[in-house]
């Protein structure tokens, strides 16, 4: 018989025992972003893109979300391993007895806007007897926290259908948005500038671009969890401190329908504002919680009767130990 089919097999042995001395075994990890890719998800596909996550000894598969995806049953059913959200969702979630923390926030500030046509919506008090477009999680979202700090009424609440059209016909209309997208719509089909009011500048303390696990997944796989964080707020402060093309590179590839110009929109407006590096970042380091925060988004719901504090317990709904030492400054 000849030796080869000997050497190979002794080769292959070779080969499985220098991997496993080398300790570079990939571990899977899967992450389900809130949308179809965009700038707002820009930290999560650098760190792909620039192997943050293979350093951190992680095989990370990014799936892109969108209208019909339900990312937290998603993540309650196991089909993904941490999703991204925002810290009122995790908390009205609980109530519902999923078990789901919110393991760090990329985003200090939510990039949800109101839009006014120009010169119709300066300040806050402008609201005042405006149709306003809002979506239908809005009612249990941001709605009525801005009903209430402002004086508006449940009367000026329209369904917003994910179209600028309605709000182009109507001079009177205002509508929701993110700051880093349809203002950009909006001025590229209309050609005019309209107001924008970043409502976390006027209040709202929701986190945004969170990284939400699962209770088991955070018991059963802590150092995945904490490698996936580190390596994810590496990338965001490299997306928007350095080189961003190999990220928006992966971004255009999953998501073919977004133009260059809108990434290069985005980012711009995520650094400008503060989203990512601003607040407690500036401090403490990208993807931080504060207990404080926290407190204060939980007790707006609860006044709000959105929540039953007899049923959410607010420290079970997130931790601070996976960000408190990253120390990733800008």
């Amino acid at each position: 018989m000849p030796p080869f089919p000997l050497a190979r097999r002794a080769l292959t042995a070779l080969l499985l025992l220098a991997s496993a001395a080398s300790g570079h075994a990939q571990e899977k990890f899967s992450f389900l972003t809130n949308w179809y890719a965009e700038a707002e998800h820009g930290g999560f596909y650098q760190a792909q893109a620039t192997g943050l996550y293979k350093q951190a000894g992680l095989d990370v598969t990014l799936r892109m979300g969108g209208p019909q995806v339900n990312g937290m049953q998603l993540l309650a059913a196991g089909q993904v391993d941490c999703f991204m959200g925002y810290d009122v969702q995790t908390m009205k979630a609980r109530e519902q007895g999923v078990r789901a923390v919110t393991v760090a926030a990329a985003f200090q500030k939510d990039p949800l806007v109101l839009i006014g046509h120009p010169g119709t919506l300066q300040r806050m008090q402008d609201l005042k007897g405006r149709s306003i477009l809002i979506s239908a999680d809005a009612h249990t979202n941001y709605w009525p926290w801005l009903r209430a700090a402002n004086g508006l009424s449940d009367a000026q609440a329209r369904p917003y259908t994910f179209s600028i059209q309605p709000f182009l016909a109507d001079k009177r209309l205002v509508q929701q948005g993110y700051i880093t997208s349809e203002p950009y719509a909006i001025e590229k089909e209309a050609k005019f500038k309209p107001d924008v009011l970043l409502l976390s500048d006027h209040g709202w303390s929701s986190y945004s671009m969170t990284v939400v696990c699962m209770e088991d997944t955070i018991a059963r796989r802590p150092q995945a969890v904490a490698a996936f964080v580190r390596a994810s707020m590496q990338g965001w402060k490299s997306y928007l401190q350095g080189d961003s093309s190999a990220a928006d590179a992966l971004i255009r590839k999953d998501n073919p329908n977004m133009p260059a110009e809108l990434l290069a929109y985005g980012r711009k407006l995520v650094l400008a504002r503060g989203m990512v590096l601003g607040g407690d970042a500036a401090r403490q380091g990208v993807g931080i919680m504060t207990d404080a925060r926290m407190q204060q988004t939980y007790d707006m719901l609860v006044a709000q009767k959105l929540i039953d504090p007899a049923k959410v317990e607010l420290r079970k709904t997130y931790t601070t130990q996976f960000v408190k030492d990253l120390k990733i400054l800008p």
